[in-house]
């Protein structure tokens, strides 16, 4: 059934179907909606969901992760700097093996405080151990939250999934999408049966207690494996979800990149912008391409580093700055990934977009310029660079 909603709705609406047994719920623009949504859901008692209503986002992950231990599927929502409070108990609930199922509605992270999107915040935690799914639109946060608890709560896999969507952008904007009904939703997700919990009085056990030097790295060893095993599952469930909803997801979306000499690599709603550049292109004889990264845990790769082999000049776009002097993380992800390939593209890496600076096609379409120019000339010229800044003069 095809429904207007905006991302935050479609979120909140695919948890209603989900009828989970737990939300710690705590808000934060330009997530706030999402647990405002559900909290009407349960007012109506159109759920059975027991909603936890806290103080603090640290205290909202503190109820999810109580509350899976005890063999409970629980949910939450949060945006910036709510995760970054969260941010010890990302970790705690990832090594405890809990697959708490998280919307992150992507802000800027504080400071200078700002309440617009880019990818700080979950880039922020990107090494805590939880899985990344990230949205271009809004049928796919809503798809991407539904594929969420089966890929989690798998047995090869048990950890914890961040479903991201670009906050305003797509939270607040509304469009047509496709929602499932709510039987092939709970049929396609089933029940949740946790081997060990801490109420299975059967088996007895402790969660989270303090790990010794003799077993800790044998812990995130296991932890890593999971990782690895959790792309698997992914594809896994993907396929599954096509069956019920006719509609395809990879690990990422490979647009135009058949040919493409030319291409980009991006997280997000920027695609749909870049993918717009890329058809205009495209008409103008130029073979472009992009490459979205819809999971960027566990992170393709091998995968990658295959769509790109052919290509001869490569952007990345990182819509977070990772402060390493070097460039952003997709870029770190994406260099070391195409490391081994015996003929490497060139690459560029161009940070954009943050606290919600705009991007148009017009800047996209600048961006393949330098990289035909690249292709030809072989020279990079610096391989770093910020896109969108006004300069001193413009800001004086």
């Amino acid at each position: 059934m095809s429904n207007r909603l905006s991302g935050n709705e479609a979120v909140a609406y695919a948890i209603k179907q989900i009828n989970p047994d737990v939300m710690g719920a705590f808000p934060i623009t330009p997530s706030t909606e999402i647990p405002e949504y559900f909290a009407q859901y349960v007012a109506d008692g159109e759920v059975n969901t027991e909603y936890v209503t806290v103080e603090s986002e640290h205290s909202s992950m503190s109820v999810c992760i109580a509350s899976e231990a005890a063999g409970a599927r629980s949910v939450c929502a949060t945006s910036s700097c709510g995760l970054a409070l969260m941010y010890e108990l990302l970790y705690v609930a990832a090594s405890c093996r809990l697959p708490i199922t998280l919307a992150c509605v992507n802000r800027a992270l504080s400071g200078p405080i700002n309440i617009n999107n880019d990818h700080s915040d979950s880039m922020g935690a990107r090494d805590s151990g939880w899985i990344q799914i990230y949205a271009e639109n809004n049928q796919e946060a809503y798809d991407n939250f539904l594929m969420a608890m089966p890929i989690g709560e798998a047995p090869s896999v048990r950890l914890p999934v961040m479903t991201c969507m670009d906050g305003f952008i797509t939270s607040h904007a509304v469009e047509n999408i496709e929602l499932l009904e709510t039987d092939a939703v709970r049929k396609f997700i089933g029940e949740y049966n946790p081997e060990n919990y801490l109420l299975k009085k059967e088996n007895p056990l402790a969660v989270g207690p303090y790990d010794v030097s003799p077993y800790y790295m044998e812990h995130k060893v296991l932890e890593a494996e999971a990782m690895k095993a959790a792309k698997a599952r992914i594809l896994e469930v993907a396929a599954g979800f096509e069956k019920i909803s006719g509609r395809r997801y990879g690990l990422f979306e490979a647009y135009q990149m058949e040919d493409a000499e030319l291409a980009l690599v991006l997280i997000g709603s920027s695609a749909g912008t870049a993918k717009a550049a890329v058809d205009q292109l495209r008409e103008n004889g130029v073979k472009a391409g992009l490459v979205k990264i819809r999971v960027f845990r566990p992170f393709p790769g091998e995968e990658l580093a295959r769509v790109l082999a052919h290509t001869r000049a490569v952007a990345v776009m990182d819509k977070s700055e990772g402060f390493s002097a070097n460039g952003g993380p997709l870029f770190a992800e994406t260099r070391s990934a195409l490391y081994d390939l015996k003929d490497r593209p060139y690459l560029i890496n161009i940070v954009y977009g943050l606290g919600g600076r705009d991007v148009k096609t017009a800047d996209i379409e600048k961006v393949f310029r330098r990289l035909a120019d690249i292709a030809v000339t072989g020279e990079i010229g610096p391989v770093y660079t910020h896109m969108g800044q006004r300069s001193k003069e413009e800001i004086a």
